[in-house]
Parts: structure tokens; sequence; C-alpha cells
């Protein structure tokens, strides 16, 4: 490859590009450029490819709730789950070299350079860091790719996700509560990377003739699925949903959440729907049967 200013450069092939032995206006590559990883550079190609129309996807539909505990809860009353990004030694060593760096910080004096033994810590722990993010990326792609071969319409609840990992810190005059608490869950949202799940699940089910609906968050995790009542105290835990509106409905609470999340889906033709209600008790509007 030639690179400018540069010269030639060697790389090695760790994956074929798509267009194949067909090259022609349709099929081509359109553009290179290097890219700069901790773990070192890459060279990424830009490929523009003729995809047909792909037919109507003929799958069930399902609801997709996201969590920490589960990481992706089905409708349908499966899960998709995953191992910690790090394992527990490279976790401990991630930790180790972040009290090593805010102890050489602490010891470097005002207007004083890095020193090379801060910047190695500070490319150690961006390399523990990508190796986290590679292994995310690569489950995420997995388990989207799975979900969109599968499911015809796939409902996903259309979560303000940078509102929710808000600092709860506050001001000097008003202090928040529960910092450390908040600070802890923001970090679990943000290592799930909710928003990037969906991105990557649209445009794979839009692949294979599928849709991917958005509906509203609010309610879905307090409306039993079965009955379609708001009843306090029906999310009697965290894991566990309980309807206290007499019909008996037992489920797991993200389960429920996706089961109302797949009926909203298909009731409304946007996925924008009215699913709120602030009565203890709102009939959730006629829908279509829950398919699994």
């Amino acid at each position: 490859m030639w690179a400018p200013k540069i010269g030639h450069v060697l790389f090695r092939w760790t994956m074929g590009l798509p267009v194949g032995k067909r090259v022609d206006e349709l099929n081509k590559v359109t553009g290179a450029r290097l890219v700069k990883e901790a773990d070192g550079w890459y060279v990424v190609f830009r490929v523009q490819t003729e995809v047909p129309e792909p037919a109507e996807h003929t799958g069930p539909t399902v609801g997709i709730d996201r969590g920490i505990a589960k990481p992706l809860a089905l409708s349908d009353g499966s899960f998709r789950e995953h191992e910690p990004w790090l394992t527990p030694g490279e976790a401990e060593r991630l930790r180790r070299l972040e009290k090593a760096r805010e102890r050489r910080r602490r010891s470097r004096k005002k207007g004083e350079t890095t020193s090379r033994r801060l910047a190695r810590t500070y490319d150690q722990i961006a390399q523990l860091r990508a190796r986290a993010k590679r292994r995310a990326v690569d489950w995420q792609h997995k388990v989207t790719t799975e979900l969109a071969e599968v499911f015809s319409r796939v409902g996903v609840e259309d979560l303000a996700i940078t509102n929710m990992v808000k600092s709860a810190r506050g001001t000097v005059g008003n202090p928040g509560r529960n910092v450390r608490q908040k600070a802890g869950l923001n970090r679990a949202i943000a290592g799930e990377a909710w928003g990037r799940t969906v991105t990557l699940l649209e445009y794979k089910a839009a692949q294979r003739g599928g849709t991917v609906v958005r509906v509203p968050a609010p309610n879905t995790s307090r409306r039993c699925s079965a009955c379609g009542l708001i009843t306090p105290g029906s999310r009697e835990t965290q894991a566990r949903f309980a309807c206290k509106a007499g019909c008996g409905y037992e489920a797991n609470a993200d389960t429920n959440a996706a089961r109302n999340i797949d009926h909203a889906a298909g009731s409304a033709v946007s996925g924008r729907g009215d699913l709120g209600g602030t009565r203890s008790a709102k009939r959730q509007p006629p829908t279509k049967p829950h398919a699994v």
C-alpha cells in the first residue's frame, strides 16, 4: 500500500474485501485510510458493493429489553448474556495501572512534561481498554446478526442514553445524592454500549428484510404484559414481576418489559405510540398477540 508522505507500507490482511472477484462501477474499493488504535496501526478500506433488494422477512417478532444484570432480555423468555469483557487477571492489572497512573500524576510538578514511565502507563491502560472494547463489539456483532436472521421485527426502547448517564454530583449549593452509586451505574451502562447494539441491529435487519421499531420507554417495566394494567407493587424485585391486578401473571421483570416492548412495536406504525399513563391502573391499547 502507498501512503502519502510515507511511501509504500507493508500490511497484513486480516479479512477479505467483500467485492470479491467482481470489480466494476458498482463493486469497487473507493478509498483507504490509516487508523491508529491503542494496539497498533490499521488500514481501513472503504468499499462500494451492489446489494440486491432483500425479500420481506417472514420470521416471528420480538421485543428486547436492554439492561445491566441481563444485557439483552427477549420477549420469548430467552436472554443474551456475556462474560466480563476482561478476565479477572486483566481487570486486576488494569486496576493496578490506574492506581500507578494517579500516583505518578500527583508526583508530577505543574508544567512538567509527561515522563516516559507515565506515558508507558497510559499506553498500557489504553491497550487493556481497547481489548475490552474489541470483545464487546465482537459479541454485539454476533448477537445482532443472530437476531436479525431470526426475527422479522425487533422492538426496542427509545432511550435517551445521554441523559441516563449524566453525573449525579450536582453543584456546590445543591450537591447530589448517592453520587458513587450513580457513577458505577453510569459506567455499567456505558460498558454495555446500548446505542451501538441498536445501530448494528438496524442495518443488519434492513439487509435481511426486517425492521427495528423504537417504542417509548415509560412504563414498559411497570405494565403487566398479560392484562395491560399498571398496578403498584407488581414489580416485586429488580428481577421479578408479579401482577397485582388479579390476572396472576408472573415472569422475569426484564422478560415482562420485553413483551410490552413487542406489543407496543406492533400497535404503532411509527413505533412512537402512547404508552404513557400516570394513574395506578391504565390499560394498554389493544395489540396483536405476542409472537414467540
